[in-house]
């Protein structure tokens, strides 16, 4: 079995050193022979960084890299000067973003022993590039990756001002690119989130944007032909060791860690699927890390707790603006909510992409809910569920009371409605698979339904009312018609909530 790229980022390094590489040449001749000036946005740890190095060593002439793959007799090749930053690597959160740049850019003219005489860090840009293009006689590749995380560090509420400050240092950086289109054979532009503020979209007019488009559907990321076939021993003898067979642990691996769509194919992302395979067991590779601190934070503030099924336009998925950040949208862009289907011109139905991100996030969204940290809130959670598994409803109802009790009573006395509905949503979806919140009759809705091997339990929960309004409600609704030929006992919960806890609540068996 070929070693696991975990960590590395460099073609030439993952090539030279025999690690596996999952072949995107074919999709990236179909670029390099179009265009010349493309912007893709993918999530974090999806392969655009492997991506821009992979056409680092194209244009740099360095065939011997390519060998076996598609592209290795496909072009003519030839050797460019390439221009290659990197703004994970860069260190403008200690000296700032100008200075940083400049630090980059004297960097990258050192290495063709070029010296930058001008000042401004749009100037010696186009000063780097002009010089480039006469010193080798030859057009200049122009490659940038994570464009975007000088703005994206700094989108909480009291640093807003430092990613506003970065936006226009970032408008001056790249509007000398536009008078250069003589002097560039190539510029590729890499992030995570489009920035509406950054002039680059609206100068450059030819730039092209192939996020959503059918040219980049498959050139980062996974498909599931390309994990079935890369990594088939590596499947087989997880299988083995688990005592499952290839096609249950394939299964379950779908579960986990497809599911992302840009518009086309299905993917899987590469980061969570390299350490699967390593460590050979289910965890939440990709989630850990990069908690979205100020993403879940903001997601309470504006109320956002059920956003599985959420439609929007491809007008919103492309455009983030800074002045006025919309959840959905940066959600989108950053990975945790993909495109579930087309649902007509230009509009998509989004929702969380696999198990891995639906459980990381909801998880984190009901800790901030109920004021609590991940392990409080995990301990609770498991002894609900411990609870429902041996019918020990006085216990159900102790830790579900005790998920209400940190949150501080001015906050929820100002959306009670609100907070009830989001927390009990909330904690049933993490109860698992058979536990569902809000499930739909042909004549209502049942605020919650957990099914385990032995019961089925209904639970209506009402705010300033009574439990016996609620099982009535149950009753009337019909909700338990629908599992009446599951073979299991059917128990009736009403929830009666006033102030900040569960005043009271009834149980009936059917």
């Amino acid at each position: 079995m070929q070693k696991l790229p975990i960590g590395i980022q460099s073609f030439s390094e993952l090539r030279s050193k025999g690690f596996l590489y999952i072949d995107k040449t074919e999709q990236i001749l179909e670029l390099i022979e179009g265009s010349k000036v493309y912007f893709l946005s993918r999530p974090r740890r999806f392969g655009k960084s492997l991506l821009i190095s992979t056409l680092k060593e194209i244009f740099s002439g360095r065939k011997e890299l390519f060998k076996g793959l598609f592209i290795e007799d496909k072009i003519e090749w030839d050797s460019f000067p390439v221009i290659h930053l990197d703004f994970a690597k860069s260190n403008y959160k200690e000296i700032g973003l100008k200075l940083a740049l400049q630090e980059r850019l004297n960097y990258q003219a050192s290495l063709y022993k070029i010296e930058l005489d001008t000042q401004t860090i749009s100037s010696q840009l186009e000063e780097l590039i002009r010089k480039l293009y006469k010193k080798y006689n030859k057009q200049v590749v122009l490659l940038i990756d994570e464009y975007d995380k000088p703005i994206i560090d700094f989108l909480e509420k009291d640093k807003i001002h430092i990613a506003q400050e970065n936006s226009e240092i970032m408008k001056s950086f790249y509007s000398p690119i536009k008078s250069l289109d003589n002097e560039l054979r190539f510029f590729f532009l890499t992030g995570i989130s489009r920035f509406t503020k950054v002039s680059i979209f609206s100068d450059l007019n030819n730039l092209n944007d192939i996020t959503t488009s059918r040219l980049a559907n498959t050139l980062v990321g996974y498909t599931e032909t390309e994990v079935h076939h890369y990594f088939d021993e590596y499947i087989k003898l997880i299988a083995k060791e688990k005592n499952s067979t290839a096609l249950e642990l394939k299964q379950e691996i779908k579960e986990w860690y497809n599911g992302y769509s840009f518009g086309g194919e299905k993917l899987y992302n590469p980061f969570s699927i390299l350490n699967f395979m390593s460590d050979r067991k289910f965890n939440n590779y990709w989630f850990a890390t990069g908690t979205p601190t100020f993403l879940i934070k903001l997601m309470a503030e504006e109320k956002y707790y059920d956003i599985n099924d959420i439609e929007t336009n491809d007008f919103s998925l492309a455009n983030f603006d800074i002045t006025d950040i919309d959840p959905i949208t940066v959600l989108f862009q950053t990975g945790y909510l993909t495109i579930r289907e087309k649902t007509g011109q230009n509009m998509y139905r989004l929702g969380y992409p696999n198990r891995e991100v639906e459980n990381s996030m909801v998880q984190l969204l009901l800790s901030e809910y109920v004021k609590k940290n991940n392990t409080k809130t995990n301990t609770a959670l498991m002894k609900l569920k411990r609870g429902f598994e041996t019918d020990d409803l006085d216990s159900v109802f102790y830790y579900l009371k005790s998920l209400f009790a940190d949150i501080p009573y001015q906050i929820f006395e100002q959306n009670r409605e609100s907070y009830y509905h989001s927390i009990i949503f909330l904690t049933f979806k993490l109860l698992g698979y058979n536990a569902d919140a809000e499930v739909s009759t042909s004549i209502g809705r049942i605020d919650a339904v957990v099914k385990t091997p032995t019961h089925i339990y209904i639970l209506e929960f009402k705010v300033n009312d009574t439990a016996e309004n609620a099982i009535k409600q149950i009753k009337e609704k019909k909700y338990a018609q629908k599992y009446l030929n599951e073979n299991k006992k059917i128990v009736l919960i009403g929830v009666a909530c006033q102030e900040k806890t569960i005043k009271e609540y009834l149980i009936e068996d059917l």
